[in-house]
């Protein structure tokens, strides 16, 4: 029988592995993450614990920050540009799934956030999305409330400054793609560009297991002419398809080689509507793929 402290861990678990997920990028690592929180959870004195759900997602939080500061010395030496973990659709996934909250945190502002040191990403998260009030978040990060107020409002204009715009309906990045993938593989690459932003960004996730480029792509021409490799190798390719699907919350093209998925394709566009921000995810780790 579930005791009243487990019914209570398992009615915030949902929020706890949002959170953990937004700041790590990983599903694996905010699942350590949750984890860690119910194990702290165990062994705390409950009667000392005015508010669990407050108290929850404190531990969780300071968790995640220590697992980002190692995670980040790990990334340094990630083979090529190191892109968040996608939530793909599952038919298994229904609407009391563990990552079901996480879905709605789109890509590109995971990967916006790398640039936030691990309490600007903290204090955001909370206060932008779990709506924690500034004395919540000053307790959480040991800090004082004028301090963090500082801290989200730094981490604000870091993110203004990135380049993709978040608030992009589905609706609008599903047309964008719709156009710009429908020009590449018409090889109509002039409609193509018209749809890129000058100083837009494709990025390139293959790890060490998948072929990607090993740096960013900077500007409408070099993304193009790499798209048109791309797609050049893919029409040589036997038994490869691409469909659309929600991905975090946003549309994105998955590309299936032999029944396998071989990568997932998404896109965040500018202030202006043009594309700013491409995201590729190759690497099958990333990708929930086996190969052999």
């Amino acid at each position: 029988m579930m005791t009243a402290d487990t019914a209570l861990f398992e009615a915030e678990r949902s929020s706890l592995v949002s959170l953990c997920y937004r700041m790590l990028g990983e599903r694996s690592g905010a699942e350590d993450a949750v984890q860690d929180t119910w194990l702290k959870w165990c062994a705390a004195d409950k009667a000392q614990i005015d508010n669990p759900s407050a108290w929850l997602r404190r531990v969780a939080t300071n968790i995640a920050i220590d697992t980002l500061r190692s995670a980040r010395r790990q990334r340094e030496v990630y083979v090529g540009p190191w892109l968040p973990e996608p939530i793909l659709p599952s038919p298994m996934d229904g609407a009391d799934h563990p990552f079901e909250l996480a879905q709605e945190c789109e890509l590109a502002l995971l990967w916006a956030m790398e640039r936030l040191s691990e309490k600007e990403r903290a204090a955001f998260i909370l206060r932008e999305v779990f709506d924690a009030t500034y004395a919540e978040i000053a307790q959480t990060l040991g800090s004082t409330e004028p301090a963090c107020r500082q801290l989200v409002s730094r981490s604000q204009k870091k993110l203004q400054d990135t380049g993709p715009r978040f608030e992009a309906t589905p609706e609008e990045v599903a047309d964008l793609s719709q156009r710009f993938f429908g020009a590449i593989m018409a090889e109509d690459f002039d409609a193509a560009m018209r749809l890129l932003a000058p100083t837009s960004v494709a990025i390139s996730d293959g790890g060490s297991k998948a072929r990607a480029a090993r740096r960013p792509l900077v500007g409408a021409d070099e993304i193009l002419q790499v798209m048109h490799a791309l797609y050049s190798k893919a029409q040589r390719e036997p038994d490869w398809t691409v469909s659309m699907s929600l991905v975090n919350g946003k549309p994105a093209m998955l590309r299936q080689v032999s029944g396998r998925l071989d990568s997932v394709i998404t896109l965040a566009p500018d202030r202006r509507g043009r594309i700013a921000w491409i995201y590729m995810m190759r690497n099958p780790d990333k990708l929930g793929v086996t190969l052999h």
